[in-house]
């Protein structure tokens, strides 16, 4: 029972760090820190952008997908457990390695969390004052896409109860035939007391300081301010087909830059 339970959760692990969302934003991230390199090595939000990118590089370089699927490969499958009484387990430095890495994947996804955070505040910031329009616009999109995929597809959460099968299954292992590989650490038997915060009520303090960082600076106002009045009630008496119609005859103007006052 709890050899099927820990393959279910590795799965549902490997699946919720593999999947194209989080692959998708940090292609895009290293898109936009490329092209503002040269530009803006002392800004700011490019730098908390930096600190984004930093934290999901060492969680692709850490391999933790790749561990998972070995860890997998290595817990024999229903049928083979139900022929006999007796079963090949994962050994203990096995568990302990990916044990140590959702440990350590958990520390870098909340930092991660915390640093996007921290940055959509500063490019709100910076475009409120109307500095660097392009890129802050751009990267406040970005980090908030990326915190969300974080937390609607509950990575964290996710990786957090693999670790309590992950150390029930050591702790049985360990009793059975002690074979440590890693020594000098124990291994927290609740990883809410290793990661020191609550995990649910952090997420809302840091959704709750983003939101109303957007409704009380009301940055998308000061950019595209209202139309007068006279023209938004003639535009809503207008049809349609007049409207299409008057505007082929009508010359487009130019489209004016964000980033100059609009009378």
């Amino acid at each position: 029972r709890l050899l099927s339970v820990l393959r279910r959760r590795c799965d549902i692990a490997g699946k919720r760090l593999s999947g194209p969302g989080l692959a998708a934003e940090g292609r895009v991230l290293r898109a936009v820190l490329y092209v503002y390199h040269s530009r803006l090595l002392r800004h700011r939000p490019y730098l908390a952008l930096q600190q984004v990118e930093q934290c999901l590089k060492r969680l692709w370089k850490m391999n933790l997908v790749g561990s998972l699927e070995t860890l997998v490969e290595l817990i024999p499958k229903k049928n083979a457990s139900e022929a006999h009484a007796e079963c090949l387990v994962p050994s203990q430095p096995m568990l302990e390695t990916v044990a140590l890495k959702v440990l350590g994947g958990c520390k870098l996804i909340l930092r991660l969390l915390d640093c996007c955070c921290k940055a959509f505040l500063l490019s709100v910031k910076h475009l409120c004052s109307e500095e660097f329009i392009l890129l802050n616009t751009v990267a406040s999109g970005l980090l908030s896409r990326l915190w969300f995929v974080i937390q609607y597809r509950c990575v964290l959460q996710t990786l957090m109860s693999l670790y309590s099968a992950l150390w029930t299954m050591l702790h049985l292992v360990s009793e059975t035939q002690q074979t440590p590989y890693i020594k000098g650490f124990t291994f927290p038997s609740d990883i809410g007391d290793f990661l020191g915060v609550n995990v649910s009520s952090e997420a809302k303090k840091q959704k709750a300081k983003m939101l109303t960082t957007k409704k009380s600076t009301s940055w998308m106002k000061k950019l595209f301010p209202a139309m007068p009045e006279a023209v938004s009630k003639v535009g809503k008496k207008r049809k349609s087909e007049t409207c299409t119609s008057s505007m082929k005859n009508q010359s487009i103007p130019c489209p004016m830059d964000i980033g100059e006052t609009v009378v």
